[in-house]
């Protein structure tokens, strides 16, 4: 039979792990595994978390648990689930087990949105915001085709090769090559503007976010860890139409 303080322990470090997988900063994390941990009366547990990994002891206990964190993802929609358990189980509409067998779902579940809803956002985010940074009506069209595109071929190699800067590589490598095709054929007016909407999708936006916070917050390991994580991709990204620009 598995004890209390091991349960308490287990569920804590699934869901702080869980949070940090898919997006949350690290603020966020440590207040909802401290959450867990005094409602099942633990008040006095303590927590460190970081990008990689989860450590967290009880008073009583001898020895430590660590949860490592091999993946980063954003799926915030794992993130408020997880929230909304936390607070199921603060007010007692569900025990500790089935919170624990809860998270555990969460954590296998496949991202909400099918593939080709997310193809059709990215082709929403891109023309859109293309316009709205270049004020360019031309080539709506042609950069949403783009943008949709691109964020297909990462999602492709991301899920085969699982190294997301080379996904991020790749496809703002064609990115800009197909910028620069439909603008030779003349179904594009601004090889810079579509390009810039077309990666939006690709732009590490929550990562960027999460290391301000983070830093802001005094997590000074975290933080400036998501820092690189972000300044890697733009890198990629950079890279990527930088090779298109040189030899195109």
């Amino acid at each position: 039979m598995v004890k209390e303080t091991d349960l308490v322990l287990d569920t804590c470090l699934l869901a702080g792990r869980i949070m940090i997988e898919n997006g949350s900063e690290m603020a966020r994390a440590e207040d909802t595994i401290m959450r867990i941990a005094t409602n099942s009366g633990y008040p006095d547990a303590q927590v460190f978390s970081t990008v990689t990994g989860i450590i967290m002891s009880i008073p009583d206990q001898k020895n430590a648990q660590v949860e490592s964190v091999s993946r980063r993802n954003i799926d915030l929609e794992k993130v408020s689930w997880v929230n909304r358990l936390s607070r199921d189980y603060a007010v007692k509409k569900i025990t500790l087990t089935e919170f624990f067998d809860q998270l555990k779902i969460v954590d296998e579940a496949v991202p909400y949105f099918p593939f080709w809803l997310q193809v059709l956002g990215a082709a929403l985010v891109s023309g859109p915001l293309m316009t709205i940074f270049c004020n360019n009506f031309y080539d709506i069209g042609v950069t949403s085709i783009i943008g949709a595109i691109g964020f297909a071929i990462y999602y492709a190699i991301n899920k085969t090769l699982d190294i997301k800067f080379i996904s991020e590589f790749v496809s703002s490598l064609l990115i800009g090559f197909m910028a620069v095709l439909t603008v030779r054929m003349g179904l594009g007016h601004s090889v810079d503007n579509i390009i810039i909407g077309a990666v939006m999708p690709l732009v590490p936006g929550v990562p960027l976010t999460n290391a301000v916070r983070d830093i802001l917050n005094g997590h000074f390991v975290s933080g400036p860890a998501r820092g690189i994580e972000a300044l890697l991709t733009a890198s990629a990204i950079g890279f990527g139409i930088a090779f298109v620009f040189r030899f195109f």
